[in-house]
């Protein structure tokens, strides 16, 4: 600690040390991925839901309305690339009386659902990066969904796995995984952490109505993680990923939305009954596809444009998980030609939307095959709208 003696008052005081030299280089240092056992096909989603169906309809012909559209297995694929979802409980969900998850209550001093799913892929994380719990100094628990506003999942989650430092919970849609890793990085660039984990457990099966045609077959559940860490002057981790920059954009839309909020229930004439329907998950899918596609395609030009790169510099695109249509879209747009698996792989065939936990899937499962020197694009898009970038470079 050094001392000064003010001229002002002639009082002694303490000043700080110099400050440390800032990094100059920010790397993924680890990947964590836990996707559960229990999956859904999508026969097995339409068989569940034709039945409500057609005991709506019933009930609905007797009173005169209109009835409700069946759905079929060919519709989901064409709509979306998906085929199958792996989800955290699947009895629940293909219950034609139920058609939720069915997932019990835990008491306040077990570890929660979400913050446990959390923690799975974090401890993988860690292995990844051969760093241990106590190196870590925040935790970040980013998602589109959080299981409770407070004590926050983020904190639960660094008590858990025996981390320092702070943690807060943060969420922007589809979009959290990639904005948290904006976040972290210029935090470490910036010297205020050393090393931070991003936790994205989705477990958004539990805020979907199973009920409706035009969301039912779109999400499954997975939980990553990523570490996030400094690198020393001339320190390189081959096989990993240096974060060249990163960078965020948000535009307000009530395309996608959902308003299931502590608020919800005051709108009720009985405010001891939560009413669920319009609640939950809804979007317009064709405004969303024709907007999202236009605006993901032209940030992915001009943030590129800002580094000196195109296209056609980057080895590998990981965008996010929502739709096959929409990124092949925003990449013909891109390179003005269409764009295979090798170039943007994508995993929502078998996984479905993970919501923001898909990029990082897609990163994690393919970037093996890439040489040093080679350059990649971390691309998620989500709810807002907003969407989130990272230009990243193998070491």
């Amino acid at each position: 600690m050094l001392r000064r003696t003010s001229e002002r008052d002639g009082h002694d005081f303490a000043l700080a040390a110099p400050p440390r030299q800032l990094p100059q280089k920010v790397c993924v240092g680890g990947i964590g991925v836990e996707i559960p056992q229990s999956s859904i096909s999508n026969e097995e989603l339409v068989e569940t839901f034709n039945i409500w169906v057609d005991r709506e309809n019933t009930a609905r012909a007797a009173r005169g309305e209109p009835p409700l559209p069946r759905s079929d297995a060919d519709f989901i694929v064409n709509a979306s690339g998906i085929r199958t979802r792996h989800v955290y409980e699947r009895e629940g969900i293909l219950d034609a009386e139920r058609m939720a998850p069915n997932i019990p209550a835990r008491a306040d001093d077990e570890l929660s659902v979400m913050a446990e799913f959390g923690v799975k892929a974090a401890q993988k994380a860690l292995v990844h990066a051969g760093a241990a719990a106590g190196d870590v100094d925040l935790v970040i628990c980013a998602a589109s969904h959080h299981q409770r506003p407070y004590p926050a999942l983020a904190i639960e989650i660094q008590q858990a796995l025996g981390t320092g430092g702070a943690a807060f919970d943060m969420g922007l849609g589809c979009s959290s995984a990639v904005a948290a890793l904006h976040v972290a990085a210029n935090l470490v660039r910036s010297g205020a952490h050393r090393k931070v984990l991003v936790v994205t457990p989705e477990l958004i099966t539990g805020h979907l109505n199973f009920r409706d045609r035009q969301t039912h077959f779109i999400f499954g559940d997975a939980s990553v993680a990523m570490l996030v860490e400094a690198l020393g002057e001339g320190e390189s981790r081959p096989g990993r990923f240096e974060i060249v920059d990163t960078r965020g954009w948000t535009q307000f839309s009530n395309s996608i939305r959902t308003n299931f909020g502590f608020l919800s229930r005051l709108s009720q004439d009985d405010v001891s009954i939560l009413e669920m329907e319009g609640n939950m998950i809804k979007q317009v899918g064709n405004k969303v596809f024709k907007e999202v596609t236009v605006a993901g395609h032209q940030f992915i030009v001009d943030f590129l444009a800002e580094h000196g790169h195109t296209p056609n510099t980057m080895r590998r695109f990981w965008l996010h998980q929502a739709n096959a249509r929409m990124n092949a879209m925003i990449l013909k747009l891109a390179f003005g030609k269409d764009v295979g698996q090798d170039r943007a792989p994508t995993v929502l065939e078998r996984l479905g939307n993970t919501a923001a936990a898909g990029a990082i899937i897609a990163l994690h499962e393919n970037h093996e095959d890439m040489h040093e020197g080679d350059f990649g694009l971390l691309c998620a898009f989500g709810a807002g709208y907003s969407i989130g970038g990272a230009l990243l470079r193998m070491m």
